[in-house]
């Protein structure tokens, strides 16, 4: 199985208790993923505080419009320091996301690691090759300019 993993930073012109508040709360993934994932949360669970075992399920629809269940588990939360959501049941074989934030003069670092590895074996490092990868550098771009736009640019 092949592993893939790119990592993200982003400055914010923010508070590390804003920038908490809103990357830790699922109910504002929708407003970061760009509107053609058709992306939902599913469950209440996704509403509250988050928390280690919290279970968040989406639907997602990141090919030709098919919608996807995923489920993901927040195994590890340090308040106001980092997060860690990993993929239980989707169309990864396997996800691993962390997202940090460290205070830096006039602001927040924000850093994201994902670690993921496509299904399908060989089939998925050529997907990952033609459109996987270029699809997530996309959400995240997008994700970037969202944040922006909340926020501020640094």
């Amino acid at each position: 199985m092949a592993f893939y993993q790119f990592i993200k930073t982003q400055k914010i012109p923010a508070t590390m208790s804003a920038v908490w508040d809103f990357m830790s709360s699922p109910m504002n993934l929708k407003d970061i993923t760009p509107s053609y994932m058709n992306f939902t949360v599913t469950n209440q669970s996704g509403q509250g505080k988050m928390y280690p075992g919290m279970i968040i399920t989406y639907t997602v629809s990141p090919l030709m419009g098919i919608p996807l269940n995923w489920m993901t588990e927040i195994t590890h939360v340090k308040e106001m320091e980092y997060f860690v959501d990993e993929q239980r049941s989707g169309p990864y074989k396997l996800w691993h996301h962390q997202h940090k934030i460290e205070p830096i003069e006039g602001g927040v670092i924000m850093t994201d690691i994902v670690t993921y590895a496509p299904p399908l074996g060989m089939l998925g490092q050529l997907a990952n090759i033609l459109f996987i990868r270029r699809q997530l550098e996309s959400i995240f771009e997008f994700r970037r300019l969202a944040v922006e736009k909340k926020f501020g640019i640094y």
